[in-house]
């Protein structure tokens, strides 16, 4: 039984500065753009239809009147949490096309309302280039929801956004994981005070894209599921720069691939979200074009023909294993609750055991903190701050792969060539980890379930992405079939005699 996607668009422009006085943020004609290049088609899924936004018009707003629009984004919020909790009601998966982040408060009171009705926790993966994090407490006024919403749904601002239906937080902060901020953004020391998890983009790449899906998992164990936030400036600008704020050293297409598959590869995860990206800066559609190629990628593991909807069942009692970012919790919420495909309470023989949890890689020192440029919120329409670019990986040396088997997590880590695997234990060979081809199940073809690749999950060799990183700019990504083991990469000659498109 697979699960079905429903595509829900909430194309609200309400969290955002405008671009010029005489503008609005193009964002909300994203869902369209998205939908022009065959989205639904493609991902087989229900048309859930589309939430219309109420008008923007910051009217005569001033710094210091709190945010802009809270009462129209409060009213939206709240429609939006039915509409994706009647989508999870009918057993399906929401995928929801933002619009701004700020659709994150109807996503994030729908995983409240739904925590609450399991008696369990609901947790967030929040995918993003910033943090997201400004707040009365960090910052001399906050204004537009969009540079403020990881705050809000934390509990952190005005109440009429912070608590709606008196619901606060809607997420604790130990059940937020944030990955892909830059290695110098501004409020990283506020989340590290707060206990919010974080994994930056240096950290990110050194453990690849798939370790890093397990490893979010594994943060949120304690949770009854989670929901997926994706906004699409976690990319690097060279790749793509139609985003209202793009920030040198981001990610590739490739790696948001593997890390969504690798997130959404589990009944665990209730649903994904994607926000930011505008058209107005991509004439031609190769951007839109680029994103549906790498959410169809990405989502193959919903629509693979092992994949189950959620089940809720009761929290087995367990040790929780301590993190190097967090301390040792409880090992569940009273009446908390877990979701699994199988049937099975973790820890039963039909439910897989995790691997023994590893010490991470330390994160290499920060550079000392300097003053900071305006927030995007301060400035028209989100300002990008000059954060230094973030040196990449070496061409050639990004291989990950996804999960071993459909319904897990697992999978080999992405090493860095040249480079010992920075978490490997005291019997592990230095040196790069041969990948792994995901396994059949006995009465599939060969590629059902695979996490990465077309929607359809055919047969054929796995393709893995290769090549410089984002940084270097676009073009210089491609695929090619995965080395059998022993196998070695190709040289250098051969990347540079290629001629592929971006992966």
């Amino acid at each position: 039984m697979m699960r079905r996607i429903a595509v829900l668009d909430a194309p609200s422009n309400l969290g955002l500065r405008p671009p010029t006085p005489t503008a609005v943020p193009g964002c909300g004609k994203a869902p369209g753009a998205l939908r022009d290049q065959g989205l639904l088609a493609r991902l087989r899924a229900r048309d859930a239809g589309c939430l219309t936004p109420p008008r923007y018009d910051p009217g005569d707003w001033r710094p210091g009147d709190g945010v802009c629009h809270a009462p129209e984004i409060a009213a939206y919020s709240a429609a939006l949490a039915d509409r994706i909790g009647s989508i999870i009601d009918r057993g399906e998966f929401p995928l929801v096309l933002g619009g701004d982040c700020s659709i994150l408060l109807g996503s994030a009171l729908a995983m409240h309302r739904l925590g609450e009705a399991v008696g369990g926790r609901i947790g967030l993966v929040f995918v993003d280039g910033h943090s997201d994090f400004r707040h009365p407490g960090n910052a001399s006024y906050v204004g537009a929801a969009a540079g403020e919403d990881l705050a809000l749904v934390t509990g952190r601002g005005q109440a009429d956004l912070a608590a709606i239906e008196g619901r606060r937080p809607y997420f604790r902060d130990i059940d937020v994981v944030v990955l892909g901020i830059r290695a110098q953004d501004e409020y990283r020391l506020d989340l590290q005070a707060a206990g919010i998890t974080t994994r930056p983009v240096p950290a990110l790449r050194a453990e690849g894209a798939a370790r890093t899906a397990q490893w979010a998992h594994e943060e949120l164990a304690d949770c009854a599921g989670y929901w997926v936030h994706v906004d699409v400036d976690v990319l690097d600008p060279a790749v793509m720069p139609a985003v209202d704020a793009p920030d040198p050293g981001g990610i590739a297409f490739a790696e948001l691939e593997i890390l969504l598959a690798g997130l959404v590869d589990t009944p665990h995860c209730l649903g994904v979200e994607l926000t930011v990206f505008d058209p107005d800066y991509d004439a031609d559609g190769a951007y839109a074009a680029e994103i549906v190629n790498t959410v169809v990628a990405g989502l193959a593991p919903v629509t693979a023909p092992s994949a189950v909807p959620p089940r809720l069942l009761p929290a087995a009692p367990g040790p929780r294993r301590p993190s190097a970012n967090r301390p040792l919790r409880s090992a569940a919420f009273p009446g908390s609750a877990v979701l699994s495909a199988s049937g099975a309470f973790p820890g039963s023989a039909a439910f897989p055991a995790e691997a023994p949890h590893r010490a991470e890689a330390p994160h290499r020192a920060e550079a000392p903190h300097r003053a900071e440029a305006p927030h995007r919120a301060e400035v028209s329409h989100r300002a990008e701050v000059p954060y230094p670019v973030v040196s990449g990986v070496p061409a050639g040396s990004v291989t990950p792969a996804g999960p071993a088997d459909p319904g897990t997590l697992a999978g080999p880590a992405d090493p860095v060539a040249g480079v010992a695997d920075p978490v490997a234990g005291p019997d592990e060979a230095d040196g790069p980890i041969d990948p792994v081809d995901p396994v059949a199940e006995p009465d599939e073809p060969d590629g059902a379930g695979d996490p990465v690749g077309s929607a359809g999950g055919g047969a054929g060799p796995v393709l893995e992405p290769v090549g410089p990183p984002a940084s270097v700019g676009p073009g210089l990504l491609r695929r090619v079939p995965a080395p059998a083991p022993g196998d070695s990469l190709p040289g250098t000659e051969d990347d540079a005699q290629s001629t592929a498109g971006i992966a």
